[in-house]
């Protein structure tokens, strides 16, 4: 478990929050993230109070920031949704899609209900609608506190971001009707609970102890975010140096260019405090995606995670790194990408389950983003995996590396082994430190404009918090038309 920081942030214009601890696990650990408890909401202004139905909506304040809430009560038909509360949920969507307010959903459903027929159906099929609607918008939330499951279960990918209680599990088709087609016998939990929607889905940003938690964890991820797309994140008070030098960072990398090491690490040493909170995270752990601070600036962080298959790109990974570069596109988190990879994982099977398609999912969300972009290049970035790490090619703002980078086609022993695959073993390894000296350095990079600056990493923060207060500013005029066409 990586220790991060704790303290009181104070959005500039609103009043303080809760002092809170945010945890960022580890790839492999699947236990329910603790966050503190939250205030009691002193406002509340109820929507169709006396309608009746499963699901209750109304405007509340959120942990400082109001937002519209809807949530579901199982002691009513154990959560069946009629066709009241599709309507429900319809308006709360449409609410804050006009009010600019983010949507907060706490679903705890066995499905539409039975009775209502296909009206109940139809009613859940509109609030989806709506939700699309809001999608890039204002931020949505969904925090799954126990079975949702069927039609419901889908409004889980329409979401930004997931939290999921420990006891909860969502799917689209339950246990019975897969043994009924494919004659296997499975559990709710084996088919969706929280570690298949950890590990295997994406599905769940985030996993809690319960609805309190939930709560709770929803109140942080606001707290990075603004409301709606037109504003720009709260900044916070900050009272780590932005001058501060980050030796650490540097000395965390191995001497061996090929020597594990844990990047989140290196990330804490850089933003403010040390305080992350990482999404996704065991699920594609080859890639991390973190919401942090700089200067009491809220970013986004990708990294590549050198602790897994040597941070190498494949499916789930170009995945997870697309849809979050969109998702802090959509809300003005400025992105910063920490770079240390070999390349895209080979092999057969990938390149079969569309490899070129789920790779430029990457490159397309890094292509599109128009919000500030600091790139640091750590150590490796080679091939297609450097274009798509949000490049210079692929217009970020600001290209640094530190010295130790090597940016190239490919590594030297790869290289030599394919220019001279007829040479001795000897004369290979003069040539592999040959290849090494020449163009396994930032420098040749550099000269071509395609690095802004070498940079020793003892001044990483120092830099980054410059280029964010320089780019504060950025603007991108964005062409009108229909949609783009991005390869899903």
């Amino acid at each position: 478990m990586l220790n991060t920081g704790c303290r009181s942030r104070v959005p500039q214009g609103l009043n303080p929050p809760r002092h809170r601890t945010v945890l960022a696990p580890s790839p492999t650990d699947v236990a329910p993230v603790n966050f503190p408890p939250s205030r009691p909401s002193p406002f509340s202004v109820g929507l169709r109070a006396k309608v009746g139905g499963t699901l209750r909506a109304a405007v509340e304040d959120f942990d400082g920031q109001r937002a519209v809430v809807a949530e579901t009560w199982v002691d009513e038909r154990r959560g069946a949704l009629s066709v009241a509360d599709g309507d429900t949920l319809s308006t709360a969507a449409k609410l804050a899609l006009d009010e600019k307010l983010p949507l907060v959903a706490f679903l705890e459903s066995t499905g539409a209900e039975t009775a209502a027929g296909v009206a109940a159906v139809d009613g859940w099929g509109r609030a989806a609608r709506r939700l699309v609607a809001c999608s890039g918008v204002v931020p949505i939330i969904v925090v799954v506190t126990g079975p949702t499951v069927a039609g419901p279960a889908l409004l889980l990918g329409l979401a930004d971001q997931v939290i999921m209680t420990d006891d909860a599990y969502a799917f689209v088709s339950g246990p019975q009707m897969v043994r009924e087609f494919t004659g296997e016998s499975v559990t709710a939990q084996s088919l969706g609970g929280v570690g298949v929607h950890q590990r295997s889905t994406g599905t769940a940003s985030l996993v809690v102890a319960d609805r309190a938690a939930g709560r709770d964890a929803a109140g942080v991820l606001l707290s990075y975010l603004p409301a709606h797309t037109d504003e720009e994140p709260h900044l916070w008070p900050c009272d780590d140096p932005v001058d501060r030098p980050t030796t650490e960072a540097g000395d965390l990398l191995p001497l061996s260019a090929t020597g594990s090491y844990d990047v989140r690490h290196v990330i804490g040493e850089i933003v403010d405090d040390g305080e992350l909170v990482e999404l996704r995270a065991p699920w594609a752990p080859n890639l991390v995606t973190m919401l942090a601070m700089i200067g009491g600036r809220p970013v986004g962080v990708i990294a590549n995670q050198p602790q897994s298959v040597a941070g190498t790109l494949d499916i789930p990974a170009s995945q997870k790194g697309a849809r979050f570069v969109a998702f802090c596109d959509s809300f003005n988190l400025p992105l910063i990408t920490f770079v240390d990879t070999p390349g895209f994982y080979p092999g057969k099977d990938l390149e079969w389950r569309g490899m070129i398609r789920h790779g430029a999912q990457l490159a397309f969300a890094y292509a599109q983003a128009t919000v500030p972009r600091i790139c640091v290049t750590l150590r490796k970035s080679y091939g297609g995996a450097y274009i798509v790490m949000d490049s210079r090619s692929m217009g970020n703002d600001l290209q640094l590396a530190w010295p130790g980078a090597e940016i190239a086609v490919m590594g030297a022993k790869g290289a030599v082994g394919i220019l001279h695959r007829r040479e001795t073993p000897e004369a290979r390894l003069a040539l592999e430190a040959d290849y090494e000296e020449r163009f396994l350095n930032p420098y040749v990079a550099a000269e071509r404009g395609l690095i802004d600056r070498v940079i020793d990493p003892a001044a990483t923060r120092i830099e980054l918090h410059r280029g964010l207060e320089v780019l504060a500013t950025k603007r991108e005029f964005i062409p009108t038309r229909r949609h783009d066409n991005t390869p899903l």
